[in-house]
């Protein structure tokens, strides 16, 4: 094998997420259309979130009670959404700090930081995003997005693996699909701070 394809394999190895499994299903009981509904929280994780179909579902960390659905789309998207029961006042860049520092300490760039509005309708949320770029290859950039917000007593944070510019319009459509899902199933957003 010539080095470029053994450099680009080496690559799509290490960017490729660890294979999702479901595990304690007890935390989502089943919705219509093969959805999974999170007991606690009204969340629904539907079968498909426009071209992701959901790949697993079940607890993510049982010790602070959070739990996940994960989705893959064509081309190597991967978007994840974790539910976490909220305890205490929240701040989704302590939240996030973990990850954060994987991403850095696996060679990720932070590309990007800021808080944008998502779910449409008359009461939209503020969204706190944080991007990072983990490989760049000719014009395709693999990123990896942590985004959070939350709603009444839980977290809800969306990551999507995608490759700029190629996947753009897949991680909108997944982001906004999940906080409008959010902001129809669960309770009320927390208001958005004022600026």
């Amino acid at each position: 094998m010539p080095p470029m394809r053994i450099t680009l394999a080496m690559l799509l190895l290490t960017l490729a997420p660890a294979v999702a499994q479901t595990t304690d299903i007890d935390t989502f009981k089943d919705g219509p259309d093969e959805a999974k509904v999170h007991a606690a929280s009204g969340f629904v994780c539907p079968q498909f979130i426009g071209s992701f179909e959901r790949d697993a579902y079940g607890e993510r960390n049982p010790q602070i009670g959070a739990d996940f659905c994960a989705y893959s789309a064509r081309d190597g998207v991967y978007g994840t959404i974790t539910l976490t029961p909220l305890t205490a006042p929240y701040d989704p860049k302590t939240a996030l700090a973990s990850e954060f520092v994987e991403q850095e300490g696996t060679g990720g760039k932070l590309v990007g930081e800021r808080t944008v509005t998502l779910g449409g309708g008359k009461t939209p949320i503020a969204v706190y995003q944080r991007t990072y770029e983990t490989a760049a290859l000719e014009s395709d950039h693999y990123r990896i997005l942590f985004s959070s917000g939350t709603f009444g007593n839980w977290a809800l944070e969306a990551t999507v693996e995608f490759v700029t510019p190629r996947n753009d319009e897949q991680e909108r459509q997944f982001l906004d699909a999940v906080y409008t899902q959010a902001l129809t199933r669960m309770v009320q957003p927390a208001p958005a701070p004022a600026h």
